[in-house]
């Protein structure tokens, strides 16, 4: 059997494994032809088919995703809760009388596969639904997607990534061990894998993709269902259950999926129903946010009742501490739930919820499972559940501010790898080159601990790190020299101090400079828009990390820039700024500040000026809509220059 039979036959053994759900041989058989294949492509590497199943896995680490356009939007969905109120949705659609496509509903992350000349040629993940993020690497590893189909036009395939429920446990089970944040739900975990920068990992965490729907394409079918169907014989993934149905045949089914949902296994959340007839699809269109004609029938929440046995703390990236019930394990859709959300410690409070306490959870769709509430008759024994004071992580004071409780402490090593990110950031320090996995590598190896280590980087250190040649050490330390001397305001926002953002760093150091660390809750709450929250944060964060500010403002001594506000028309105005600009954003920014302006990114009936560029999208169609005066950025600079 020479090369290329034995491509066609691994891609046959692959489909219906991946696909089918049918091994036609053992797993050992099929890693013996996989590896045969694979060493003939590592003697031949001109000649190798990049239709092998082999290229799936490929050795590219990016740096970042770059952003890449729909051919066509890609819509969410209205929800339904109840058969009330698909009867109001049938009756608004006049739909009576047709018929209706059926299918489970799964929670995952929605990407767009476009084909064209039969090749797989792009995946998008849905972003905005017009531009999301290019994943192409990372779904070629997905083996439940065809690299190549027998359509040979230009297509756009809809689908749902998602993961089983014990493949999601599995993967939260290594995040445990390994002391990294749990995903919430099957969304989360299917959508962060898809996100990987390695696609190596993504390939590790066995996804499966099953096709909705299509965008941009010219097929020719008048209703759904068979289009689906021919979607399907194109290579992809059935789903496990569909059905056309009239009007008195849709409920039946749903309440077959429900039966049936704890033998699927993907969970599913709902059942998403759709006009039948392409024709009345079209003629109905769509809003602004979904197509008219389909719904989502969402499932009900499921209940169970277990009990608390502790409660666990959990430092997230930004130091937010979230309080986590440790449960006697239950079952619920086979799925064995031993933690539950709290959410946070107002929400305790308002409950009563009590250590001990037998409580009712509750898990809608494929969310991790809250605790509603205890029940009071069966309590015995409960110990009452304190706010911490400390961080159970570094042991340094928190900022408690009712419903939030965070750690401000740079240096704690649950939000350090944030704290640096951050703090190098491009509206930050804008360390040039110092991205999230290069921060994580310099952590993982001790050679940073805190943003301080940045300063005082050990050239020897750093080349005997795997990946870290001489001219990448070179730039990377000529990027934290370059990065000091950052102005007053840019230097305050790296910290990422809760409430205080850009607007208000800016406001700190024109009324303050680098004073701000001594400054009283008085003198804060004298300042133009900062309130009790804000003043209590940045006090707090001051005094956990007082003698380490003092100590970078003693390294990178940053500029004390005081803002003198000219008169303008932009005096006191509210401006967003939307579009492709020929100057950068963060430039016109700080012109329209000296004018007196504040800039803020939504539109609202509140907002005075929309300045806007090439591309300007849907806020330049909302502030039109609102009556909001539009400018273009060639008038914005007449206007500053008069």
């Amino acid at each position: 059997m020479n090369y290329k039979e034995s491509v066609e036959l691994l891609k046959k053994y692959s489909y219906q494994y991946y696909v089918l759900d049918e091994p036609l041989v053992s797993d050992f058989e099929y890693d013996e032809l996989y590896h045969k294949v694979k060493e003939y492509e590592d003697k031949n590497p001109n000649k190798v088919d990049l239709t092998s199943p082999t290229q799936r896995v490929g050795d590219v680490i990016l740096d970042k995703f770059s952003k890449a356009k729909h051919l066509s939007k890609m819509w969410s969905l209205e929800d339904v809760f109840d058969n009330s109120e698909l009867k109001e949705w049938i009756k608004r659609v006049k739909g009576e009388y047709l018929n209706f496509y059926c299918e489970p509903k799964f929670d995952g992350a929605s990407l767009n596969l476009i084909y064209e000349n039969g090749a797989l040629k792009e995946a998008i993940t849905r972003g905005d639904g017009e531009i999301g993020e290019n994943v192409t690497l990372n779904a070629k590893t997905i083996n439940s997607i065809p690299l190549e189909i027998e359509y040979k036009g230009l297509i756009e395939i809809r689908g749902e990534v998602v993961i089983s429920k014990n493949d999601f446990i599995k993967i939260n089970e290594e995040r445990a061990k390994n002391s990294e944040a749990l995903f919430a739900n099957p969304r989360n975990s299917s959508s962060g894998s898809l996100r990987q920068l390695d696609p190596k990992v993504t390939a590790k965490r066995k996804l499966t993709f099953y096709p909705w729907g299509v965008g941009k394409n010219d097929l020719n079918y008048f209703l759904s269902s068979e289009m689906m169907e021919y979607i399907y014989s194109l290579g992809f993934r059935e789903l496990p259950k569909r059905k056309v149905c009239n009007i008195d045949e849709i409920e039946n089914f749903y309440k077959e999926l429900i039966d049936e949902r704890e033998n699927i296994s993907m969970m599913l959340d709902g059942m998403v129903i759709k006009i039948d007839a392409t024709t009345t699809q079209n003629s109905l269109g769509f809003t602004q946010k979904a197509p008219k004609w389909a719904v989502a029938y969402k499932f009900p929440a499921v209940e169970k009742v277990t009990k608390i046995k502790d409660i666990l703390l959990q430092v997230g990236r930004s130091g937010v501490i979230t309080p986590v019930a440790l449960l006697e394990p239950i079952e619920i859709e086979g799925v064995m739930v031993e933690r539950a959300s709290l959410h946070n410690f107002e929400d305790i409070e308002r409950k009563d919820i009590k250590i001990n306490d037998s409580v009712i959870i509750i898990r809608s769709g494929d969310v991790i499972p809250k605790v509603i509430k205890p029940l009071i008759h069966l309590r015995e024994n409960v110990i009452n559940i304190k706010r911490p004071l400390l961080c159970p992580t570094c042991n340094s004071k928190l900022l408690d501010e009712g419903t939030l409780i965070k750690c401000q402490n740079i240096s704690c090593s649950d939000r350090a790898i944030n704290s640096i990110i951050y703090f190098a950031s491009k509206k930050c320090l804008n360390i040039v080159g110092l991205g999230k996995k290069m921060v994580e590598i310099l952590y993982n190896e001790k050679i940073i601990s805190d943003v301080r280590d940045l300063f005082n980087l050990d050239r020897d250190k750093l080349l005997i790190l795997d990946g870290f040649k001489e001219r990448r050490v070179e730039n990377l330390i000529n990027a934290v020299e370059n990065a000091k001397n950052p102005l007053c305001f840019k230097f305050i926002n790296s910290f990422g101090i809760e409430h205080i953002g850009e607007v208000a760093s800016k406001i700190l150091c024109s009324k303050f400079g680098l004073n701000f660390l001594n400054i009283t809750k008085d003198a804060i709450l004298n300042l133009d828009g900062f309130g009790e929250e804000m003043a209590l944060s940045l006090l707090e964060f001051n005094e956990v990390n007082r003698e380490k500010i003092k100590e970078l403002i003693e390294i990178i001594k940053p500029i004390e820039d005081k803002i003198v506000i000219k008169e303008s028309v932009f005096n006191s105005k509210i401006v967003v700024i939307t579009g492709s600009l020929t100057k950068p954003r963060d430039k016109i920014k700080l012109i329209l500040e000296g004018f007196g302006a504040k800039i803020t990114n939504s539109i609202s009936k509140k907002t005075d000026f929309l300045i806007y560029g090439e591309n300007a999208g849907s806020k330049f169609d909302k502030a039109k809509n609102l009556g909001i005066e539009l400018i273009s950025e060639d008038k914005f600079w007449e206007m500053i220059t008069v």
